[in-house]
């Protein structure tokens, strides 16, 4: 019996690291998002297809059963909590590290060590609310949706907790790093039920992708 799958990506980094591992699978995906208008594309396999979502929201399409399976950062699951999700494999693509940044000359040790109140910008509010809880610290979280450095540059925060990959953006905006929270890549995740109804075709693609997985790390 022919199953529809339904893959869930978000456009950039997340979608071309996936390439690799989907071709690994024997899946190509025969249009670009970066050039099409499409929001599902269609694949050389005629009962898979790909739908390029926010990547936000990937774990909620995965969770509803609208896409069987998907692939999302540890950052976006730990935000969303990963309810109703199996999470079977880490990809070991999209590294990165989720950190606390200030701006240049802002004393943090010191604000963190004479337990000053904090005011922090992210879009990671969850978890960056437990890491200062597991410190002892009181933090004003304040929830933004882009362009974090901006925060302490305009007086909104004291700090922000983002992804840092390079440093190059912090840099530019003469913020430093000052605490290491996590590192974070990206994961396979599927849909409970879809694994258990569509196991069969299921199984081999989450196989070849496991495979792919192990030979990216440890190269």
């Amino acid at each position: 019996m022919n199953q529809q799958l339904t893959l869930a990506l978000s456009k950039g980094r997340i979608f071309e690291e996936t390439l690799p591992l989907l071709e690994a699978a024997g899946i190509v995906v025969t249009e670009n998002p970066e050039t099409s208008r499409k929001l599902i594309l269609p694949t050389n396999h005629p009962n898979i297809r790909v739908i390029i979502v926010r990547a936000s929201d990937v774990p909620t399409y995965v969770q509803y059963g609208a896409a069987d399976f998907g692939v999302a950062g540890k950052d976006v699951l730990l935000e969303h909590g990963g309810e109703g999700l199996y999470q079977p494999i880490d990809l070991n693509i999209a590294n990165c590290r989720l950190s606390v940044a200030v701006s240049e000359g802002f004393d943090y040790a010191s604000a963190v060590h004479q337990g000053a109140r904090l005011r922090v910008a992210t879009k990671y509010v969850n978890t960056a609310r437990e890491h200062f809880a597991s410190k002892g610290m009181h933090v004003d979280l304040i929830k933004l949706y882009g362009s974090m450095e901006l925060g302490p540059l305009v007086g909104l925060s004291d700090a922000i907790v983002d992804l840092v990959s390079t440093g190059g953006t912090l840099r530019a905006n003469k913020l430093v790093e000052v605490e290491h929270i996590m590192d974070i890549s990206s994961r396979l995740v599927v849909n409970q039920a879809a694994l258990k109804l569509k196991h069969e075709t299921l199984q081999p693609i989450l196989a070849a992708f496991e495979r792919a997985a192990n030979i990216e790390k440890a190269a």
